[in-house]
């Protein structure tokens, strides 16, 4: 039988990566997000490597949804072995003019949904006595920008509770392990590269240099790629004693 993985926000970007380096392993995948072609998007997927795919777009806001979704997962390809905590959001601001509800889902999705997604794992993989659960965190989970508060709490947030979950779970096979990339070249990071260049009246590649890659050593966004295999080596049955970990994919930004 294949194996099943729960990936959160992998209808674009570092989720649809991993998404597609898991397929090509013969994963089953139920696939996550707002995109309202999502299920389209699962479907190419599935076709591509022959694999049974399913899609949700569950509001991770909301515990009770989180929950329906893990069990929605589970009812369709009768087990869930490795769930991907890779949904996030990004708000940027000074702390004063923050604004109070951005704050509250930032928390929401990019830690509060780690944890309920994780407790509703959380007793199949007992049951399976098998269970791999790898957060995308951020190097913000390690190092901290100014105007970021909120994804740099969340994201710290994320990196703790990934300590607990594999304490909790290594009496039952069950590894929890963080990856905390610096700057992916995603769509929605494209997208910031246009606005900042607007904002700061320099040339998107000027962007790129001196703002988004300034703190790391190797000058070069981080392979989409190179987080998807990453992914991959943790959801392995060989990685029992791999557990507890934080893997930074930063081009050295965290090694100042």
């Amino acid at each position: 039988m294949n194996k099943t993985v729960l990936i959160t926000g992998s209808t674009s970007g570092i989720g649809l990566g991993i998404a597609n380096q898991f397929a090509k392993e013969g994963y089953n995948i139920m696939f996550h997000g707002l995109e309202v072609n999502g299920a389209e998007i699962a479907k190419e997927v599935g076709e591509k490597y022959q694999v049974k795919v399913a899609f949700s777009n569950a509001n991770l806001l909301q515990a009770e949804a989180i929950e329906a979704l893990v069990a929605e997962t589970i009812k369709i390809f009768g087990a869930l072995h490795v769930l991907v905590n890779n949904a996030g959001i990004q708000f940027v601001s000074p702390i004063e003019d923050f604004p109070n509800s951005k704050y509250q889902n930032i928390i929401a999705i990019n830690m509060n949904a780690v944890f309920y997604a994780s407790k509703a794992v959380w007793q199949q993989m007992k049951k399976q006595k098998f269970g791999r659960i790898i957060n995308v965190s951020s190097v913000h989970g390690i190092r901290a920008s100014e105007y970021k508060s909120a994804y740099v709490t969340a994201k710290h947030g994320v990196i703790g509770l990934t300590k607990v979950l594999a304490l909790e779970g290594a009496p039952f096979n069950i590894t929890c392990n963080a990856i905390c990339p610096g700057y992916v070249k995603t769509p929605l990071v494209v997208g910031q590269i246009k606005d900042q260049a607007k904002a700061h009246g320099m040339t998107e590649d000027e962007v790129v240099e001196k703002v988004m890659l300034k703190k790391q050593a190797v000058k070069q966004f981080v392979p989409l790629e190179a987080i998807a295999d990453m992914a991959l080596l943790l959801a392995k049955e060989t990685s029992t004693t791999i557990t507890g970990s934080s893997f930074v994919l930063d081009g050295g930004w965290s090694a100042q």
